[in-house]
């Protein structure tokens, strides 16, 4: 019976956890970077943006003005459309940022667009 007991007790903790990482998963997939009023730290949680673009995010919105649209990131050297596919879910003109991890970007996709290359 204690066998049994404890059986249960691990699949309930292993459903438990399960429910936690996806909460987490969840929340890191609503969040929103405004490409607006952004710093570094918080556009390098982009899905394929690093310190590097980051960078070149800021230092296009300082030489332009604030970004009228989402598609403008374009503009950026080294945002193409598949990047800006990835990111576009994750950014906003305004409100505050609300992305607090860094989003990967799927594997699949990565290697599809290695493929159309």
């Amino acid at each position: 019976m204690g066998d049994t007991k404890n059986k249960i007790f691990l699949g309930i903790l292993l459903l438990a956890t399960l429910v936690l990482v996806s909460a987490g998963a969840a929340s890191a997939a609503d969040g929103k970077v405004n490409i607006n009023s952004a710093g570094v730290d918080e556009l390098a949680l982009l899905p394929r943006v690093g310190a590097t673009v980051a960078a070149r995010i800021i230092e296009f919105r300082d030489a332009n003005g604030s970004f009228e649209a989402t598609e403008d990131l374009m503009l950026v050297k080294g945002i193409g459309e598949r990047t800006f596919e990835l990111i576009e879910p994750y950014v906003s003109l305004s409100g505050e940022t609300t992305l607090v991890e860094k989003v990967r970007s799927p594997r699949k996709a990565e290697s599809e667009d290695q493929d159309e290359n």
